[in-house]
């Protein structure tokens, strides 16, 4: 075919690649090579294949650079920049609450962190300000936020100077009482229970201590609520009874002997009859004290085991075995008075109350086997499933026995109703105590606290999110979030802030 320009004809155009294009690339490295080795004129070089002088020099260029990047000495990782953040005085606000609330950080800490890491001066009274002004955001948060979810509460006292009074939902590890009072009486906790029924919390029962204000104080607030024992106070304190009768027989056990070993020198000089009246009261005195720590550490035992555990027998049986061992405990009493007798009339006198949870399981398992019309046997012997470990053979046996009894229609609706059970019943108030052990890393920092402080750390503790849970759907959410089963926003954005991101 013929192409034309103006009534011209002309020659068709073909495409030109030249030899210098068309180069491989090992050929391009032994150009670069050779034309660096100068072992003949580069013209010569060009000549011979076909190419330019300023390509043989582009060649020996890119061979250069090559070279310098791989002999050039590597840049301190340490000291590469990975991202800037703009300092602002709202970003220095939020390192302030940060440094104090996640840290735990006195307020001359921040003063010293932001002199040292950001070469910023800051006034102790300046990040007091900052501090206060994120009270009164997190005041309004505190007082706006829903508490008819909250079904349980577990109540407690710690002290920091004046008493603390706190109350929690064991569930989600809400808080929704922290105040600091001159006092911890009756009428104190009556009002502070009043204000949290005026702000919507309804109380199924209540787990508390001992404590006469406490429970005092909601009986004359909140008349209908029962406050049920907590059973980790009472397993504390026997538990410390036993420790201190076993360190007793290990003391007895080591003065007999020391008397053994005087009599064998003593004997060596015919005068070993000296240490035998001894040595006999010595003997008598450790087979008491082994033989009292060894009963008393076996109630101990059937206490924790079969009396305040979750799963046992009924509340009836239950009340035979803790008065069985009160009364085992009574008669052991006078071979050490000071310390068997305070925990053996706290358990006497709190035996309805520790014993309330057993009630409420033996209703709801009643409940059980009415809607699911299985015997009532059947039904207990699932929920007493729960003492054994899975790797128990035993488990098994009584798992496949069951499964033949109730059928497969039965069994998995059962079984998951009897979870429920185990999953919402409530013995102790260990949530509290865990609450107060994270409190004292703060408390420790001041000598007077101060409600508004208490304020801020409340609404801190309910909105930081747990990193990690051993409980199923917790990690990732905290409190607030697993009480009112919705994603907030973050604690700092909610006290009004915009929190740092990284550029993509």
């Amino acid at each position: 075919m013929v192409s034309t320009i103006i009534g011209n004809p002309v020659s068709p155009v073909k495409s030109f690649r030249s030899a210098a294009a068309q180069m491989a690339p090992l050929r391009r490295q032994f150009l670069a090579v050779a034309g660096m080795a100068r072992n003949q004129p580069l013209s010569d070089l060009a000549r011979e294949n076909d190419v330019s002088r300023n390509f043989i020099y582009d060649q020996i260029e890119k061979a250069n650079r090559a070279l310098d990047a791989a002999f050039r000495p590597k840049e301190d990782d340490d000291q590469r920049i990975l991202f800037t953040i703009p300092v602002t005085k709202q970003w220095i606000r939020q390192v302030v609450l940060s440094a104090i609330l996640d840290c735990h950080s006195s307020t001359r800490g921040v003063k010293d962190f932001l002199s040292n890491i950001c070469d910023s001066e800051i006034a102790i009274g300046t990040i007091h300000n900052i501090v206060m002004a994120a009270v009164e955001k997190a005041r309004i948060v505190n007082s706006e936020e829903d508490l008819s979810k909250i079904r349980v509460g577990a109540h407690d006292e710690i002290f920091q100077g004046d008493p603390v009074l706190v109350g929690a939902d064991p569930f989600s590890t809400y808080c929704y009482l922290l105040a600091q009072e001159p006092s911890r009486d009756a009428a104190t906790w009556a009002i502070h229970l009043l204000d949290l029924l005026e702000r919507g919390l309804h109380l199924e029962y209540t787990v508390a201590d001992a404590g006469q204000g406490l429970r005092a104080g909601q009986a004359e607030a909140w008349p209908g609520v029962p406050c049920r024992g907590d059973v980790f106070h009472a397993e504390s304190e026997m538990g410390k009874m036993t420790i201190y009768l076993e360190n007793r027989a290990y003391g007895c056990i080591g003065a007999r002997e020391a008397l053994e070993r005087k009599m064998e020198r003593a004997r060596t000089k015919s005068r070993g009859q000296s240490f035998s009246k001894k040595l006999a009261i010595a003997r008598k005195e450790e087979t008491e004290a082994i033989q009292l720590i060894d009963d008393l550490r076996l109630l101990a035992q059937w206490m924790r085991e079969d009396v305040l555990s979750l799963t046992g027998p009924d509340a009836s049986t239950r009340r035979e075995l803790f008065d069985f061992i009160v009364a085992e405990m009574k008669i052991r009493e006078h071979l050490a008075p000071h310390r068997i007798r305070p925990v053996r009339i706290a358990m006497e006198n709190q035996r309805d109350q520790l014993l309330a949870f057993a009630d409420d399981v033996d209703r709801q398992l009643v409940g059980i086997s009415r809607k699911r019309k299985v015997p009532l046997k059947d039904v207990r012997s699932l929920f007493e499933l729960g003492r054994l470990a899975p790797d128990d053979p035993l488990y098994w046996l009584k798992d496949s026995a069951l499964w033949d009894r109730l059928g497969l229609d039965k069994y998995p609706v059962v079984a998951k109703d009897v979870d429920e059970v185990l999953e919402n019943s409530v013995r102790a108030s260990s949530m509290i105590e865990n609450l107060n052990s994270r409190l004292r890393c703060y408390f420790f920092l001041r000598r007077e606290v101060g409600q508004d402080y208490l304020e801020l750390l409340r609404f801190f503790l309910n909105h930081r999110r747990y990193p990690r849970s051993r409980k199923d759907g917790h990690a990732g959410k905290s409190p607030a979030e697993i009480l009112q089963g919705a994603i907030l926003p973050h604690w700092l954005e909610q006290l009004g802030f915009t929190r740092f991101r990284k550029a993509a």
